[in-house]
């Protein structure tokens, strides 16, 4: 057998080389029947703690305000924060040996290993094979229905999740989340590269508490640093970019459980590079 070729893209099904790849070759997932999703955007970063699952949220609702049946698979496994980011609680239920979605008051549809958990802050002690399997079985295991636009919130890094949804799910583009720092914005690009290296599209760069906006005098300050969106985002060849601010407001919504609705439109070109 060959060896793996040096410019290898991980993408065994655009690739017709004989390597030791091929051994290990995760083919894509099919859905329950009954279900169709048209567009899969995965929203990623190389570093944690950035506020992937918060530009998720803000994405899904702002597609489901426009009018599409939107979905959000969680595939942060070890540390799922979806549901309460919707105000979800209520455990999922089964019918026909499939999983049913939670789905909030404005018809997006959820599903998070913590609607599964008996608690909330129960602990997830998996590796990353059986991580990898449960992301697998959370798209091809549940009643989907019709649905316009899935949101894959990620763990961050470029380990087992990112690559089992990379090459298991027909991802349609990524979203690439950072912060105005130097260090993150180094890690980020490895994300991005990773995107690159699958041939998935990377449709927009969303740079998050960007700045900071004094209610009293309504100046702003750059609490990490000035805004790199726009350079970063030129640099890595991302068509759309968009800066959100820390906002105390849209954090008290978040822990409320009441983040949909809630309208950022610094995000517009974001939806629109999905739309």
């Amino acid at each position: 057998m060959s060896q793996q070729p040096e410019n290898c893209t991980h993408d065994c099904s655009t690739c017709g080389a004989d390597c030791p790849s091929r051994d290990n070759v995760i083919s894509k997932e099919s859905l329950a029947a009954g279900s169709k999703v048209k567009k899969v955007i995965g929203v990623i970063s190389g570093k944690g703690g950035v506020g992937k699952s918060t530009v998720t949220a803000l994405l899904a609702s702002a597609l489901s305000a426009s009018g599409k049946s939107c979905a959000v698979l969680d595939a942060d496994m070890t540390g799922p924060s979806i549901p309460r980011a919707f105000g979800l609680y209520e455990r999922a239920t089964a019918s026909d040996e499939l999983l049913n979605p939670a789905v909030t008051p404005g018809g997006i549809k959820v599903m998070s290993l913590n609607l599964l958990l008996e608690s909330p802050t129960d602990p997830v002690v998996w590796r990353g094979p059986v991580i990898a399997g449960a992301v697998k079985q959370f798209w091809s295991e549940v009643n989907w229905g019709e649905v316009d636009y899935m949101f894959v919130d990620m763990p961050p890094g470029t380990g087992d999740v990112p690559l089992t949804v990379f090459q298991s799910l027909p991802v349609d583009g990524v979203v690439v989340v950072t912060t105005p720092q130097d260090l993150v914005g180094m890690i980020v690009e490895k994300a991005v590269n990773m995107a690159k290296m699958m041939n998935v599209p990377v449709l927009g760069l969303v740079e998050n508490m960007s700045w900071f906006e004094c209610p009293d005098c309504k100046s702003r300050h750059f609490i990490f640093g000035r805004s790199r969106a726009d350079s970063t985002a030129a640099r890595l060849g991302i068509g759309a970019c968009a800066a959100l601010p820390v906002d105390p407001e849209l954090a008290k919504a978040e822990d409320a459980g009441e983040l949909e609705g809630f309208v950022r439109e610094e995000l517009a070109p974001i939806v629109k590079a999905i739309q």
